[in-house]
């Protein structure tokens, strides 16, 4: 396949049309990450919502049990609709991953609650959220890989950075969203029928995002490998059944993914939860620091992105693990400082009747005595917003790479199917199970900064794997496999 007079390969998309692909990709997947997000984003109202009133801590360790396991199906996702992707095309699979992630959250919208439908209400949360991480499972490789077939080899890290910013967008509109509806009534009326809004908008996004995405056309590359007979009859054997692309698949694993997912998540989700659940800052100012600091963060992803294009993907991703892994625990004690509320230690107790366990945020008074903290009174917000900024940069350096190395590391017939693997067991299993652990480890070791180990401590595998084995990607042309020339 010869090259252009513009220097790029006949095939590719020229540079007003590789516009378009991104808006119609971007647009779905950030759909798709709003709607995944925006459980999370509720946790402090959803949980005594839909689970037994009377132990707080409880409904929300539930809760957020529920909102991980959207995240350890997502491999299930990967594999399933990376398949489809490989053999039928890219744009096939991820109009069903939007369909039905769609037509999940709208469910969300109209479910009943605890008050009125009993253990019903949280088992159909569970089953949609199963449903949810499913779809995200298929979407993210699909729309990554149909960007990069559409785009020069020498400017895929800057053009597929534009899907990175979707998973922090989404995130971003959640949080607006919610606090856009939540500034239109009372807190009671919020809480009795207004945190449904927020889901049943998706039903509106998903007819647009569907309306865009059928006017696509099938990703140039896999187009000629279909057309010439080079896919492959057998994806998911192709992909982990031998050894060579195996190793590549766990060295992407261990050495990129997993510490980029338990970064991203830790930058963004734990530090919500952290706020609102031991540093008791109130959960809609906490979400208003958040939004704020992902905001001014999201162009980074692009910055970073096209810096990987110049000097590559690996020293920009190890240079984020590791500069998290040096910094998590400073950062955080100066939140805590920030929050205002000298919280020394998290306590559990539990209910000599029902068993329950329950998790309590301590200070100390004036006298020396150890007490239940209050919620924040007057928060340094400037501060916690810059503190979580630090944290964004931090996931913008590991993730604005990540999609063009995942990409450039695995053949065409396959490609799908091999990334989506490695980025969701990183994402969904390493960095989505983050708060719950997090959580969990400060409960049992009553230390407010213990949950920040498990995060140190994958970024720091990632780190030293990655160094040592990841291979550098940045110049491949992937345009060659069809017989391009960049």
């Amino acid at each position: 396949m010869a090259s252009r007079a513009d220097g790029i390969p006949m095939g590719a998309t020229a540079e007003y049309g590789i516009w378009r692909v991104i808006l119609a990709s971007a647009v779905g997947t950030m759909i798709e990450w709003y709607d995944f997000y925006i459980f999370g984003s509720l946790a402090a109202v959803l949980s005594p919502i839909f689970y037994p009133p009377g132990n707080q801590t409880f409904s929300y360790i539930a809760y957020l049990a529920t909102f991980a396991v959207g995240f350890v199906v997502r491999p299930f996702g990967a594999l399933f609709f990376g398949r489809i992707g490989d053999l039928v095309g890219r744009k096939y699979a991820f109009l069903v991953t939007l369909s039905i992630m769609g037509g999940a959250t709208a469910l969300i919208g109209m479910l009943p609650t605890y008050k009125t439908a009993g253990w019903f209400a949280p088992m159909a949360l569970l089953g949609i959220r199963i449903l949810q991480g499913l779809a995200l499972g298929g979407e993210y490789g699909g729309a990554t890989v149909y960007v990069a077939e559409h785009v020069p080899d020498h400017k895929r890290g800057f053009y597929t950075s534009f899907i990175q910013i979707t998973a922090t967008l989404g995130l971003f509109v959640s949080l607006l969203v919610i606090l856009a509806t939540q500034s239109s009534m009372s807190t009671a009326d919020f809480q009795g029928y207004g945190w449904r809004i927020p889901f049943l908008i998706s039903i509106f996004m998903l007819a647009i995002s569907l309306y865009i995405r059928l006017k696509m056309k099938e990703s140039p590359i896999f187009s000629h490998i279909k057309s010439a007979g080079m896919t492959s009859a057998q994806p998911l054997k192709d992909a982990f059944a031998k050894w060579d692309n195996l190793k590549r698949v766990m060295i992407s694993l261990f050495g990129a993914t997993a510490g980029q997912g338990v970064v991203w998540y830790c930058g963004q989700f734990y530090a919500l939860f952290y706020m609102q659940t031991i540093l008791k800052v109130n959960p809609t100012l906490a979400n208003k620091i958040v939004a704020v600091a992902v905001l001014i963060g999201m162009p980074f992803f692009t910055v970073f992105g096209a810096l990987s294009d110049r000097i590559g993907r690996k020293k920009i991703i190890m240079a984020g693990c590791l500069i998290a892994v040096l910094t998590y625990i400073p950062i955080y004690k100066a939140m805590e400082r920030a929050a205002g509320n000298n919280v020394v230690s998290l306590w559990s107790t539990r209910n000599a009747v029902t068993g329950a366990i329950s998790l309590t945020a301590v200070t100390v008074d004036a006298t020396g005595a150890f007490v239940a903290a209050k919620e924040a009174r007057n928060p340094n917000v400037p501060m916690l917003v810059l503190l979580v900024f630090v944290q964004v940069i931090y996931v913008c350096m590991v993730y604005g790479p990540i999609a063009a190395y995942l990409v450039e590391a695995f053949p065409a017939k396959i490609r799908y199917t091999s990334l989506s693997l490695p980025y969701h067991i990183g994402n969904g299993v390493f960095g989505g199970l983050l708060p719950l652990i997090g959580l969990s480890v400060c409960a049992a070791t009553h230390n407010i900064y213990a949950g920040l180990y498990y995060p140190m401590a994958i970024a720091s595998l990632t780190f030293i794997i990655g160094s040592l084995l990841l291979k550098e990607t940045h110049g491949t042309k992937i345009w060659d496999e069809v017989g391009g020339m960049k």
